[in-house]
């Protein structure tokens, strides 16, 4: 696949440490910052695992994080990415990270709208997410929710409230964790205690989100933050090609192709 530049945002996110917009919020002692604070290892083992949010919440953004997934075989051992509020009925945008005994791993995606989730799909990643880094992305905007991997577009959730389609209009904290989900994300397989400890990687620190002080995120709508803007309203036709070959060659899921999709009025358009 080649590599989407239009979406990358400027890289100011080497020189941003994690304690400038994050903080750890469970599994202290499994939290480790390194490299200048400008990278944390959270650890899984059996008796913790770890995570932490933003001191901040958002309206919209370009929100990015560059992981590496735990390696050996992490069967039961869930990595995730994603925004979320607090709310007896929560909005949530997630990128979830499954365990496995070696490639193909699978990413998974979700959605929930006022408290309903169930919008799931998944991937097989066409690369090792153990080995190196690679760039993860949240867009949401007024007009569409994207998730990227390394540029290309893996996932478009469009805002069509008008036809009665539910759309995240909470205001969202980021959130990242390590944790052990044996059994739904591992396909019934057990978790191999003795590959413990596992270690998640995350880098780039930096944040381009519209802060949220109340409840209201229309200010967050304003065409002033650039993810706002007209081109990011929808995707260009070479995000378009990328995205088609995605879910021809990659996607093994997808919630409207489900006995439940019924439940969705955006699987019948």
């Amino acid at each position: 696949m080649t590599r989407l530049a239009c979406m990358t945002p400027v890289l100011r996110a080497g020189t941003t440490s994690f304690n400038d917009n994050y903080h750890v919020t469970w599994g202290h002692d499994h939290a480790l910052l390194l490299n200048q604070d400008r990278e944390i290892q959270l650890t899984l083992d059996q008796k913790s695992g770890a995570g932490f949010e933003s001191k901040m919440r958002y309206g919209s953004g370009l929100f990015h994080i560059r992981m590496k997934i735990p390696d050996k075989n992490s069967t039961g051992v869930l990595t995730s990415f994603y925004l979320a509020s607090r709310s007896s009925h929560h909005d949530e945008i997630d990128l979830e990270f499954l365990g496995n005994n070696g490639p193909p791993y699978k990413l998974h995606t979700n959605l929930y709208i006022n408290g309903q989730g169930g919008r799931e799909q998944q991937i097989l990643l066409w690369f090792d997410p153990t080995k190196d880094f690679h760039s993860y992305k949240i867009l949401w905007n007024e007009h569409q929710i994207v998730f990227f991997v390394d540029n290309v577009p893996i996932r478009v959730y469009r805002n069509n409230i008008r036809k009665k389609v539910g759309f995240p209009s909470q205001p969202m904290h980021i959130f990242a964790s390590i944790w052990h989900a044996e059994g739904w994300a591992s396909d019934g397989r057990k978790t191999d205690w003795h590959q413990a400890p596992f270690h998640a990687h995350y880098q780039d620190f930096h944040v381009d989100g519209c802060v949220v002080q109340d409840h209201n995120i229309r200010e967050c709508y304003s065409p002033k933050f650039w993810w706002n803007a007209e081109k990011y309203r929808k995707l260009n036709p070479d995000q378009e090609r990328e995205y088609r070959n995605v879910r021809k060659m990659h996607l093994v899921y997808d919630y409207c192709s489900s006995k439940s999709s019924s439940r969705y009025p955006e699987c019948h358009k």
